[in-house]
């Protein structure tokens, strides 16, 4: 047998093969994502389902890592779908809302499954996350599959707009405003939507009982607002909390009635005993300790509601603690259901204040970035303590108003987490820009022109756009990494275009 047959046969195989092997790459991307997002399997459909039951479920938010993961796993799902299209007669467009279909619909079905599965939380946003995943995977077979690069260069290059600079200057445009759009990530990653509704609020341990706090703790008063400077120094000089918070107070609990801890606004639920109470320090606070604590009897779900809405708060309290060395962080103010699930969290480290507030950037135990306030329980003394939080800017005020700390959480997103978003946010762009370029390619100065700014503007305009939203200092660094991805993934684009091109030629 001569090699051309041996070349001829494997050929026709391989042609015969590849539409199977398509099948079973989609195959198996299905089974991935039902066995990652359903095992164990152990589903209860006892409940009643009903509409409102099904809305109640779907009340959650994604965190950072839920992002992540969502979208890297319906990212195979959408490559080998697009590969076994490709084989299908039809338009790009509708290859391209076939592929939506495919990976919104599997999404769907998996969120409405996991409302019977007492281990998992049905969430709006993965539904958003996934689709984008398998967009993104069959953006990647459009790369990787050479004959779909070249035809879609190919009608890049004989398109009509070639020839109207007023028209790309049009596309331009449109793509300026993809720079706005992309910001929308960014904003929901400082608010407050994904706290919880079901966890109680609990002073001085866990609800588990496993995180006590020995100490002496006065007051609480939580507010849906988060109060600016002036307000908050009336705060230390008066007290008098009720009349400037009006009608943002939410909670206000006076722990030093030992007939009982009645929320005073009536909006939440009595602080409950748990243990035996061993000391009441002059009749002005309550005695904390690994024996005694306080939680409510039922979820604060009206205070979560609120400081949802508005994605704002202010808490203030006065405590003293027992024992300098106390860690954990040992719970002093805790809204959580354990030790892995927190909405915020008041606690004690050494003589560190630790501070745990849960965004979708600090996850769901809101330990990703830590917050940690030095040397507050370096002695057993009554300390006043103010907290707001608003658009990811959190504000520590200790016994006076010139005592205070201040964080940016978007100044604080670890590395591997930063990078993530802006390859999200500027590989899009470097993708569009690539294509804007190939129009405008015979027109030197116009060329030039959409270059550098297409590279330069979206990231100013990202960063500028969080430095004027949550007041967080300009960072040189991110309009760096702005630029990388943008031009980066254009590069890669050109250079595979280009050498595609040769080896068309070549043949």
């Amino acid at each position: 047998m001569t090699l051309h047959k041996i070349f001829t046969q494997t050929s026709n195989l391989l042609s015969k093969l590849i539409p199977s092997m398509n099948w079973l790459l989609v195959i198996t991307s299905v089974l991935a994502v039902l066995i990652a997002t359903l095992y164990p399997f152990n589903f209860d459909f006892s409940g009643n389902l009903s509409i409102q039951a099904i809305i109640s479920n779907f009340d959650n938010a994604s965190s950072f890592e839920d992002l992540v993961n969502n979208i890297l796993l319906f990212m195979p799902l959408g490559f080998s779908s697009n590969a076994l299209l490709q084989k299908i007669n039809i338009k790009p467009i509708r290859k391209f809302f076939t592929l939506i279909i495919i990976s919104t619909s599997l999404s769907v079905t998996v969120e409405i499954l996991q409302m019977f599965l007492p281990s998992r939380s049905p969430t709006p946003a993965d539904i958003i996350n996934n689709t984008i995943g398998g967009i993104l995977g069959g953006i990647c077979f459009y790369i990787w599959n050479s004959q779909s690069f070249i035809y879609i260069l190919s009608s890049v290059e004989n398109s009509r707009l070639k020839n109207s600079t007023k028209k790309i200057s049009l596309l331009f445009l449109g793509y300026i405003l993809l720079s706005f759009i992309v910001l929308i990530p960014w904003q929901i990653t400082t608010n407050l939507s994904n706290w919880n509704l079901a966890y109680p609020l609990l002073i001085g341990n866990e609800k588990t009982g496993d995180k006590p706090w020995q100490g002496y703790i006065t007051e609480i008063h939580i507010a849906d607002k988060a109060f600016p400077e002036n307000e908050v120094s009336q705060f230390f000089d008066g007290k008098k909390y009720l009349d400037i918070i009006g009608d943002h107070l939410i909670a206000s609990y006076k722990l030093s009635d030992q007939r009982g801890y009645q929320d005073r606004t009536g909006q939440l639920p009595e602080l409950l005993s748990q243990g035996h109470l061993t000391n009441i320090q002059d009749g002005k606070s309550v005695a904390l300790s690994s024996s005694y604590w306080l939680k409510t009897g039922n979820p604060t779900t009206f205070l979560t509601k609120k400081i949802r809405k508005t994605s704002q708060f202010t808490i203030i309290t006065t405590i003293a603690t027992a024992d300098t060395t106390q860690t954990g962080p040992a719970r002093i103010i805790s809204l959580s259901s354990g030790i892995l699930r927190r909405n915020f969290t008041l606690g004690q480290q050494g003589n560190n204040l630790d501070l745990r507030i849960r965004t979708p950037i600090t996850g769901e135990n809101a330990t990703d970035i830590k917050l940690s306030i030095p040397d507050i329980f370096i002695d057993t003394n009554f300390h006043d303590i103010v907290i707001t939080y608003s658009q990811g800017n959190i504000q520590v005020y200790l016994d006076k108003l010139q005592k205070f700390y201040f964080f940016n959480l978007l100044q604080l997103i670890p590395k591997d987490q930063k990078a993530f978003y802006y390859a999200l946010t500027f590989i899009p762009l470097g993708v569009c820009l690539t294509f804007l370029t190939i129009l405008a390619n015979k027109k030197l100065m116009f060329y030039r022109f959409l270059l550098l700014t297409g590279i330069l503007l979206p990231s100013l305009i990202v960063e500028s756009t969080l430095v004027i939203g949550s007041g967080k200092s300009i960072s040189l660094t991110n309009i760096l990494f702005g630029i990388f991805f943008t031009s980066g993934t254009m590069l890669i684009l050109r250079l595979r275009a280009s050498a595609l091109v040769k080896k068309a030629a070549l043949k």
